[in-house]
């Protein structure tokens, strides 16, 4: 465990940028080779609209990182979060509780307020806008959601008081695990339900981005799965019936159009009441 936290406390950018392009690319080459569905798509066109967020969700990260940076150090100067306050000296101990709590503060509980809150929704909606679920869907995020995100992950910070290192597994974790449960693949059923009993698999991520209530609004976890089953936001779907998108933004123009996809977020109040999920 020591190697562990010796890597990540000091992990190279570099390394952080390989897990993204890696990820990226082992799980479109496995999507190539067995899809979910088989979708009719340009599927480099595609990649390009959810490569262009992906690009400015790190240019958000990059320029904010300082903050993530000086809070971790504040918490862990000060002894302040819960980590600390429950005195957990084995590591593993720690990266255990501080893994789950991370998760919990920093994506399930902001996945959950972005789908109840009017006004952030509008910038959430672009991720639930895409039609066409794969791997790149998972950074598919507006900037202007990019800096809820990094809002929430910094909370999650100072309350679990995060150490760096524990942060950069945390990250690591996060965007592994989601270009996996988003990735176009098919695992064995019996296989996907195991995995979901811990972590969130493809199958159970593939619901949340189906296209109608109550579905939208069910199975927010990234990593772990147990939130979604604790707080009964956990609902199953046969992958049959999948349809992706959401109800209010069906139209390509819409949902495959960069232009229209920055500015859906801004549509005047009147506008965008009238195309709110039911």
């Amino acid at each position: 465990m020591n190697e562990i936290v010796a890597y990540f406390q000091n992990i190279p950018s570099t390394h952080r940028s390989f897990l993204i392009v890696g990820g990226i690319t082992l799980f479109w080459i496995i999507e190539n080779g067995f899809p979910l569905f088989k979708f009719k798509y340009n599927k480099w066109q595609h990649a390009s609209i959810n490569i262009f967020f992906t690009l400015t969700t790190i240019v958000v990260n990059f320029t904010l990182a300082i903050i993530l940076y000086k809070s971790s150090v504040w918490v862990t100067e000060n002894n302040f979060g819960i980590l600390h306050w429950l005195s957990i000296k084995s590591l593993l101990l720690q990266a255990i509780i501080g893994l789950l709590l991370m998760d919990l503060i920093g994506a399930y509980t902001a996945h959950w307020v972005q789908h109840k809150t009017k006004i952030l929704w509008r910038f959430h909606l672009i991720h639930h806008t895409d039609t066409w679920i794969d791997t790149t869907t998972a950074n598919r995020h507006h900037p202007g959601e990019s800096v809820i995100r990094f809002l929430f992950t910094t909370l999650a910070i100072i309350i679990v008081g995060a150490p760096i290192w524990l942060f950069f597994l945390y990250q690591s974790l996060s965007v592994f695990l989601s270009q996996f449960n988003h990735a176009n693949i098919t695992l064995p059923e019996k296989l996907d339900n195991f995995i979901s009993y811990f972590i969130v698999s493809p199958n159970m991520h593939k619901v949340h981005h189906h296209y109608v209530l109550p579905y939208t609004d069910s199975n927010y976890g990234n990593i772990f799965s147990v939130w979604d089953r604790l707080f009964g936001t956990f609902l199953a779907l046969p992958m049959s019936e999948i349809i992706y998108g959401v109800d209010t933004h069906m139209s390509s123009d819409e949902h495959n159009k960069l232009s229209s996809l920055l500015k859906i977020p801004f549509k005047s109040h009147k506008t965008f009441i009238s195309e709110l999920k039911k």
